[in-house]
This record gives C-alpha cells, structure tokens and sequence, in this order.
C-alpha cells in the first residue's frame, strides 16, 4: 500500500499516533527506544547492542540504558552470545512483539482518517 502525505499530513499522523500511544495507560517510549524497539523487530536477527550502536549512531551505553528500561518493560530481552561472550544479543519477546503490531495497528487506523 503506497500513501502520498504532505509533509503537514505526516507530521499531523504522527502527532496523532504519539497521542494516542500516550493516553493509552501504558509505558510510552522515547524515540531511541522506540527506533531500537522497531529495528529489532523490523530487521533479521541476530542484534546486538554494538550493532544497534552502530546502526542507530549513538554509544553502546546509550543503547544499553534503553534495553534496562525496556528490558524491564518485556518488550526486549538480551543474553549473552556464547560464541563471542564479549557480544550482547538482544531478542524479541512476546510482549515487544504485540507493543509493535499495536503500534502498526495504530499508525492504519490514524492514516485512515488523514484527509485527502
């Protein structure tokens, strides 16, 4: 499905899919966690942190104080890979991946009501 937005009906979806995340009652999230969020579940595995440093162009830290808060929240989960025990691997979750298809569902039904 291909949609032409005005930049002005873009940012206007995106305020209005942000609102309703926030009125939700659930945890909402900053935009690096939810960039984070969406490559892990949007991208092939495996990830981890250095590599979604490197994708997202922040630091391992930064990463790392995103996957506590959403480790604590079940949308992601890591380990550590046991072919290279230096690496952290992050890995999907039940929980991350119905947050992400509420996102999804969310986003159609605002595109929905975008004028035309």
């Amino acid at each position: 499905m291909s949609v032409a937005l005005r930049p002005l009906q873009a940012l206007r979806l995106w305020h209005d899919v942000t609102l309703d995340l926030v009125r939700d009652g659930e945890q909402d999230l900053s935009a690096r966690q939810t960039a984070i969020l969406l490559t892990v579940y949007l991208e092939t595995p495996p990830h981890t942190v250095r590599g979604l440093a490197a994708k997202l162009g922040v630091t391992k830290p930064a990463i790392t104080r995103a996957l506590d808060t959403m480790g604590k929240l079940d949308l992601v989960s890591r380990r550590r890979d046991e072919a290279d025990r230096r690496n952290v691997v992050v890995q999907r979750t039940v929980k991350g991946a119905l947050h992400v298809e509420k996102l999804g569902d969310a986003i159609v039904a605002r595109l929905r009501t975008v004028p035309r």
